[in-house]
């Protein structure tokens, strides 16, 4: 069977392939001394709370599960809007909200709204992979440009400037980032959407793991500096809804149409389960225990991230927002005997039952260096971690 051009450029998910291989090891280690720790995928240990489980129960029973409008509920788009205006000050107009399956369709449609076949698309290095992929997919160039500590693995209004080309059609930033966790300083981003202006671009800003941010310097929505950039954001991770697949973005005004026309071919509509759901989200009570899982994740961050320092991983920069740790484990391989952070991750995995993920996913520079931790885990299990990583490393 032959396959299209454009499918044999995606690259495998290696954080998903990894996964498959330790959820293998944890059958067979199950009911050992050492059960596997799963500290590789960013989803969150909690489960949506109480209050929305009963919406999709309520809606499901009620027979409320017909397609819903491809843009999304109306009470939901403006129960959104709501929540722009009480948590970051913004007025975000429910008219520019598209609800989406899951940050990822909004991702597809923003970049097959926007990107053309050639169009180049500035991206920094490292980043989420998935993001490069969906601009592959509507047939569009990321282009990845190294980026340090000094710009806290970020781009830089510079960068932009710098790289920008006959082709460049704009920037797909992520702000706080997978795997990094850390924040674009708004000043630089205003810079940066300054910069993609005067050229006639776009500018994309995937927001998924803004209401995860710890730091009030940079927990705002890049939505505050123009309506003409585009946000991404989901239901997945402040929300803690990963499987019911649903999201958001806000586009401009003129924008809505196309994308709407676009949702309405590829996807009719996002789940009618779980846009019910989502209300629910809303509630006072459900955002008291929102704001207190958020105090819970900054909390492992604060303990797992000054342990991995004292263990010998290398961290730059405290990421300020998510649920990440990139750190260089350049020092530790060679107490392992091994060449770079992809044998280190499954070194980690047979010699301690301790998944993590490698850094190879996630650019092209220094990314044998590096290795991702989630701390979407319990403390306990941190702390756990923590003693055989202490162990091993002795």
């Amino acid at each position: 069977m032959k396959f299209s051009k454009r499918a044999e450029k995606i690259s495998p998910f290696y954080v998903m392939e990894v996964a498959k291989a330790a959820q293998q090891l944890s059958q067979e280690v199950a009911h050992g001394p050492e059960p596997m720790i799963f500290l590789n995928i960013g989803e969150p240990d909690y489960t949506a709370p109480a209050q929305v489980q009963s919406a999709a129960q309520e809606s499901i029973a009620s027979g409320r599960t017909q397609y819903t409008n491809a843009l999304g509920l109306e009470p939901l788009r403006q129960a959104i809007s709501d929540w722009y205006r009480s948590r970051f000050g913004i007025q975000v107009p429910a008219q520019r909200i598209v609800v989406t399956a899951g940050a990822s369709a909004a991702l597809q449609l923003a970049c097959l709204a926007l990107i053309n076949p050639g169009d180049e698309i500035l991206m920094p290095d490292p980043s989420y992979p998935c993001n490069r992929h969906f601009v592959s997919a509507a047939e569009g160039v990321a282009q990845l440009i190294p980026t340090g500590a000094a710009e806290r693995y970020q781009l830089s209004a510079e960068h932009v400037a710098t790289h920008w080309g006959a082709q460049t059609r704009g920037v797909l930033l992520a702000s706080p980032s997978n795997p990094t966790g850390t924040s674009i300083d708004p000043s630089e981003l205003r810079r940066i959407h300054e910069v993609v202006q005067s050229k006639g671009g776009i500018t994309i800003v995937d927001e998924i793991y803004l209401g995860l941010s710890y730091d009030e310097v940079f927990g705002q929505s890049a939505l505050a500096i123009s309506d003409d950039i585009i946000s991404i954001n989901s239901f997945s991770k402040y929300f803690n809804m990963t499987g019911w697949r649903l999201g958001w973005m806000v586009v401009p005004e003129a924008m809505v149409p196309v994308v709407e026309r676009l949702a309405q071919n590829l996807f009719i509509c996002a789940s009618t389960v779980a846009q019910h759901a989502a209300l629910a989200c809303f509630s006072p009570d459900s955002i008291v225990e929102f704001e207190r899982r958020r105090a819970e994740f900054k909390a492992r961050r604060d303990y797992f991230l000054p342990a991995l320092r004292e263990l010998g991983f290398g961290i730059d920069v405290m990421p300020d927002g998510a649920f990440y740790a990139w750190a260089d484990c350049t020092p530790l391989c060679a107490k392992l005997g091994v060449q770079d952070s992809w044998e280190f991750a499954y070194a980690l995995m047979e010699r301690a039952h301790l998944a993590i993920t490698p850094g190879r996913d996630f650019g092209t520079a220094d990314t044998a260096r590096y290795v991702r931790f989630s701390t979407a885990n319990s403390m306990e299990q941190l702390q756990e971690a923590v003693r055989r990583m202490q162990r091993l490393f002795a």
